[in-house]
């Protein structure tokens, strides 16, 4: 009985698609089995991917003499023939595989898928080894090992990239000092803010209401309640930033571009990081405690939407008064307000403070993943707050009657770029 032909190995190349050939490639029945390996390259076969450095260029299989892929199993040998080791191991098919012609056909690119049999017995006789073919679950387990390794080596990467980092010079905790001290002097009701606030009461709103010309509802009462406490804000926030001998030595002119152009985004800082989620407030000028819809309708309509969500973002970073009051004069040296005259100068300050807030941060080693660039990310919100409200003043100025204004709030805000 004729022995029986197995499937053809799927791992194949062009020229294995043209089955036997018309005389088989055998010894004789008498004559010594022998091996031949073909060192040349099919100009048909596909080009492989990545190839190992320690390989000669066009290293044949050990095999079949295919271009070789990398070291398999203890050998260097292609693609097809590591897959066919590897299945043949794994099944337990060899004990299948049968010769029809003794067991002595001539292994190579073409006749590699046309006897099984002669093809493992080749792949033995090379050495490729049986034992390091893993089954199913020792491959899990090694993917697994594999990827913990990986995960490993990460978290050891990011710590060493964290001990690497700079930390702020002698220089910079002098800035970094003088701001914070700037910060904690101006800021009302300091880290006691919680104990000291008053809530707006839940009947504001019951005043005269003004529709403006955008579709917004103020509530004049309310509005009247905020423009109150502005005065107090701005004259804190004019006081941090003559507490920066950086920003005393600017030109009076750019003094009032600079003070202008950030007092509305460091009040809305500073209330920001007085947001508290169990009351659901924000605190203004650390003494009104006021719920999102009461800021809305006290004219600032979308721009309270915007502080508000800023507080919940920015709870998450847990920000001391150092880093509050860096941001602070991040906003304050912005070299890109209209008008300016010591454009260059205060550009060098505002680099000179988030050099040293970036090295402050890599001191601070917070657990937040990428937590400078979205902190960051944060100051342009800021920004974006500023430009809104300046927008949003206009409207105010026309529907409410000006007597509601402060003086001060009016020589700060009047005349803005929007």
């Amino acid at each position: 009985m004729e022995p029986m032909f197995n499937k053809q190995d799927s791992n194949s190349s062009e020229g294995d698609e043209k089955g036997w050939p018309d005389v088989p490639k055998r010894k004789s029945k008498n004559s010594q089995c022998s091996v031949k390996s073909v060192s040349g390259e099919d100009p048909s076969s596909p080009s492989s991917g990545y190839i190992p450095s320690y390989l000669e260029k066009d290293e044949p299989c050990v095999v079949c003499g295919d271009k070789a892929t990398g070291y398999h199993y203890r050998c260097i040998t292609c693609e097809g023939c590591k897959g066919f080791f590897r299945r043949t191991i794994q099944k337990n098919l060899h004990p299948a595989y049968s010769c029809k012609y003794e067991a002595c056909c001539i292994i190579d690119k073409i006749t590699r898928n046309q006897c099984q049999l002669c093809r493992f017995k080749k792949c033995i006789s090379v050495g490729m080894a049986m034992d390091l073919v893993l089954d199913d679950s020792k491959r899990v387990a090694k993917r697994r090992l594999i990827e913990e390794n990986r995960q490993k080596r990460k978290k050891e990467e990011i710590v060493r990239t964290l001990q690497t980092r700079p930390e702020p010079d002698s220089a910079e905790w002098e800035l970094i000092r003088m701001a914070t001290e700037a910060h904690r002097h101006t800021n009302a009701q300091g880290s006691s803010w919680k104990q000291k606030r008053k809530f707006l009461s839940e009947d504001i709103g019951q005043g005269p209401i003004v529709t403006t010309s955008d579709g917004d509802k103020v509530d004049l009462e309310a509005f009247s309640e905020f423009t109150k406490i502005m005065t107090p804000a701005i004259t804190r926030v004019v006081d941090f930033a003559k507490k920066l001998p950086m920003f005393s030595e600017l030109p009076c002119e750019d003094q009032i571009i600079l003070l202008k152009g950030c007092c509305m985004e460091i009040m809305s800082l500073r209330a920001a990081v007085r947001y508290d989620p169990e009351s659901e407030t924000l605190t203004l000028n650390g003494e009104m405690a006021v719920k999102r819809e009461q800021l809305k309708n006290g004219g600032l309509g979308v721009v309270s939407d915007a502080i508000f969500d800023l507080g919940k973002s920015l709870a998450q970073f847990n920000l001391d008064d150092s880093e509050v009051a860096l941001m602070q004069t991040v906003l304050l040296m912005s070299s890109d307000r209209l008008g300016l005259t010591s454009m260059e100068k205060i550009e060098q300050c505002q680099e000179a403070y988030l050099l040293a807030f970036e090295h402050y941060i890599n001191y601070r080693k917070h657990a937040i993943p990428h937590f400078w660039p979205k902190l960051l990310m944060k100051v342009t919100d800021l920004r974006m707050i500023g430009a809104c409200h300046a927008s949003r003043f206009l409207h105010m100025k026309v529907e409410c009657p000006n007597e509601l204004f402060p003086p001060l709030f009016l020589e700060v805000f009047e005349d803005q770029d929007v």
